[in-house]
């Protein structure tokens, strides 16, 4: 196994409408870690993620996939990545099975897996739903099902929880354990109390900054 961490942060400094959320970030997540990302609102914490995932650009500082700048490897590290926002990227005028079929196929996974992805998430009897017809959190849970079948080494995750039941949770906490178990590494915001080992989850602390 590489001795290079999978993803690491560089004298990262965001700043997101003439207020400084953080500056001069580093830390490094290796294959293995579970990493989680608190602090109050306004801290940071999804612009962290999104700058982690080369969703936006940093003020200062920079983003490293296996020691080489995320923006020189970007295809590379694309493949690499499994990120889950706010945004679920569901279409409204496909079904449930239907909008997971094609993002497992678009980023090139087995699409016949989708009816056995959303059984995770407590989806099965609505995979010939409509999406417009289902809940937000049924969207998200669209989403979550990827988790289930991906090769992604790196899965950053914001606020992965939601819309879950605890049984939900339970199994999202084992799949994340096994993840982590054979080698991936995850980063991620949660409101949820996590049942899985705290020892095994290291903790990104952002303070709201007032200037």
């Amino acid at each position: 196994m590489s001795s290079l961490p999978l993803l690491s942060a560089k004298k990262l400094t965001c700043i997101r409408e003439q207020r400084i959320l953080f500056e001069h970030l580093d830390f490094d997540v290796y294959a293995g870690e579970l990493w989680q990302v608190e602090g109050p609102n306004g801290a940071g914490k999804t612009s962290l993620l999104r700058l982690l995932a080369g969703l936006s650009q940093p003020y200062d500082g920079h983003v490293e996939h296996n020691g080489n700048n995320i923006t020189d490897v970007a295809e590379e590290y694309h493949q690499s990545l499994l990120y889950l926002g706010h945004q679920v990227g569901v279409k409204a005028g496909l079904t449930a099975e239907e909008n997971l079929s094609f993002n497992l196929a678009l980023n090139g996974y087995d699409a016949s897996a989708a009816e056995a992805a959303l059984q995770e998430v407590q989806l099965l009897g609505f995979e010939d739903a409509l999406a417009s017809h289902l809940s937000a959190g049924q969207h998200r849970r669209i989403s979550l099902a990827r988790l289930w079948h991906t090769q992604a080494k790196v899965w950053i995750l914001d606020e992965p929880f939601t819309a879950l039941d605890k049984q939900g949770v339970a199994k999202l906490e084992a799949l994340i354990l096994q993840h982590i178990d054979q080698g991936g590494c995850v980063i991620m915001t949660t409101h949820q109390d996590l049942v899985l080992a705290k020892s095994r989850c290291q903790t990104l602390k952002l303070e709201y900054r007032y200037f």
